[in-house]
């Protein structure tokens, strides 16, 4: 983020904070006791909103009983004040939050398998049997009238109201430092694309346990001020319906932004009432949420998502006005890239490999993708594998970077075996790939990308110049606004971000003009020796692997049916048969 970009994040948390404090000193002095009482219940609402913005909004997980990990938390509350345990009230808020974790963790496991409407049924079957525990057994205090007693000095509802704001503001503020870290950056991307996530060396498991563990934290921690407020809870206040209502509610508004929170927590405080004026069934602003939710879905963002990209994108284009890049992506024309020496690389002979693949055999049933294929990519060498559609190129790069389970044959990088390694741990090793289709997340900036895709926060420096040496826009530019070549190099720059060993990189001239390709490929025959990555490169266009590539391996049928010196295999009989045709290869 730039100057002006930090800038304006820090106003954006300052407007945050200075509108807390606002609410604090005025609300409680000018609003009547009834509507205090709305006000508690919309903060308290608007904390247990942000579970939902973390699950729901931030990693797109479909979940349906954040409530029952509220009732966790106040159960332990009032178990604790029954008790008379020491610590007080603040003390076994926390611990309501923290006993909430391990629950959120073990609804979390089956995420690491189904996902989608699958998931959703898992978690609301298990707010159907939380239902069921809680009305079988009374919350603590409830059969002999315990109450639980507020802590001073906010025993009032004034000072009860003070009290839910100072906690909304405290947990809206870590997880915007959350949010920022690559741990909450993966999560936009794990809803976007978990392969993505995972070919950028992020732990899918880790992250959406992640997920589950601090919502449901945050969950409990909102139960426990449930039970603060009414200082005795019923199975009612955290009925299954209620999952529902605010799970359309997060679908709907965003409750990952605090503005969003804090409308759905004033939404489902004040809908009941609303719909009492009205005289209308209270059951009717339910329907209400689930349209509103469905419009949501339909267009692919929340109100609060909408708001804030819209803003975003303004700021870029005036960005791109003043940098003189009104159209991001246009690379400059420049001349063809050299033909590599054909005694580089493998070519030659004498470089180590950094990427060694043996007998590599790929089996779908009875259909056999690819059959014994054998390839190297020499260390800091840019190599090639080309061939006619399904061949088996991305099937080849999926099995060598572990997207691919159950394959024959041996993958070694830099001497190492990681045949037994998924795909996150071949990233991490320093194996990365591209994506023929990519699925950037809309609401990242590229500099938040390229902080996914490097595994570090990047120095500025560094980061501006891989964006500003693959022909990107400038950093604080939204994705959203970017078009799909320049997507494709900032593909390629997340990938070269990690420095890893080797970069398999599927079609990334795809969508772009000549003068662009050629663009690429002078770039790419730069990458080995200015940033310490070899490259393997899929392409169907052959101007630009005779431009870049050293050396190149032909795929047909999953056969390898000729390897060695880029020109020399291009003039081979069979290969053009089998890819070129009889036209004659361009000569660059």
């Amino acid at each position: 983020m730039n100057p002006t970009g930090r800038l304006q994040s820090g106003r954006s948390l300052g407007t945050g904070l200075a509108a807390a404090v606002l609410a604090c000193a005025v609300l409680p002095a000018v609003l009547p006791p009834y509507w205090i009482y709305l006000a508690i219940s919309a903060a308290v609402s608007a904390v247990i909103m942000q579970s939902f913005g973390v699950i729901v909004g931030r990693a797109g997980v479909m979940s349906l009983c954040q409530m029952s990990f509220a009732a966790i938390g106040a159960w332990v509350v009032l178990k604790l004040n029954v008790m008379g345990a020491p610590g007080g009230f603040f003390a076994w808020l926390l611990l309501g939050g923290l006993a909430a974790v391990p629950v959120g963790v073990a609804i979390g496991l089956p995420a690491l398998r189904i996902r989608g409407v699958n998931l959703a049924v898992v978690t609301f079957g298990f707010a159907v049997s939380a239902d069921i525990v809680w009305n079988s057994n009374p919350f603590p205090g409830a059969a002999d009238l315990t109450m639980l007693d507020r802590p001073a000095p906010f025993d009032g509802d004034g000072g009860y109201f003070v009290l839910c704001v100072i906690v909304f503001t405290v947990i809206a503020v870590a997880l915007r430092a959350i949010g920022r870290t690559r741990l909450g950056l993966s999560w936009y991307e794990l809803r976007h694309s978990e392969r993505s996530a995972a070919a950028h060396g992020v732990s899918v498991a880790r992250s959406k346990l992640a997920a589950f563990a601090i919502s449901a934290f945050v969950a409990g921690i909102g139960g426990g001020l449930l039970a603060g407020q009414l200082s005795m809870v019923v199975p009612s206040n955290f009925a299954m319906g209620q999952s529902l209502a605010l799970f359309a509610v997060a679908i709907m508004i965003g409750p990952h932004h605090p503005e969003g929170a804090v409308l759905g927590g004033v939404f489902g405080a004040v809908m009941a009432t609303i719909m009492d004026k009205l005289s209308l069934p209270q059951d009717f602003g339910g329907v209400l949420f689930g349209a509103g939710a469905l419009l949501a879905l339909r267009s692919g963002l929340s109100q609060t998502d909408m708001t804030r990209m819209r803003k975003r994108e303004r700021d870029a284009r005036k960005l791109l006005d003043r940098t003189g890049d009104e159209h991001p992506g246009d690379a400059p024309a420049v001349v063809p890239a050299p033909r590599p020496p054909a005694g580089s690389g493998a070519a030659g002979g004498s470089a180590p490999a950094a990427l060694k693949v043996t007998g590599l055999t790929v089996r779908f049933g009875e259909v056999v993708a690819l059959d014994a294929v054998d390839l190297t990519v020499p260390d800091g060498a840019v190599a090639g594998l080309i061939g006619p559609n399904g061949a088996g190129k991305s099937t080849f790069i999926a099995a060598a970077t572990g997207f691919v389970a159950g394959y024959r044959g041996s993958v070694e990088l830099a001497g190492a075996r990681l045949d037994r390694l998924g795909p996150s741990a071949r990233a991490k090793r320093g194996l990365r790939r591209t994506f023929q289709t990519t699925a950037i997340a809309p609401e990242l900036s590229l500099y938040e990308y390229l902080t996914i895709g490097s595994g570090r926060r990047l120095p500025r420096a560094e980061a501006d110049e891989l964006l500003e040496f693959f022909g990107c826009p400038p950093g604080d530019v939204p994705v959203s606004i970017v078009d799909a070549g320049s997507r494709r190099l900032l593909d390629v720059a997340a990938a070269i971000a990690a420095r890893p060993k080797v970069a398999l990189l599927d079609e990334p001239a795809a969508g772009q003009s000549a003068a662009e390709s050629l663009a690429l490929g002078r770039r790419l025959t730069e990458v080995p020796a200015r940033f310490g990555v070899s490259i393997l490169l899929v392409e169907h266009d052959m101007e630009l692997v005779q431009a870049t590539c050293a050396q190149v391996t032909v795929l047909d049928f999953g056969h390898v049916i000729a390897s060695g010196p880029t020109a020399e295999v291009l003039e081979e009989p069979a290969v053009r048969a089998a890819y070129l045709g009889t036209a004659d290869v361009p000569a660059t």
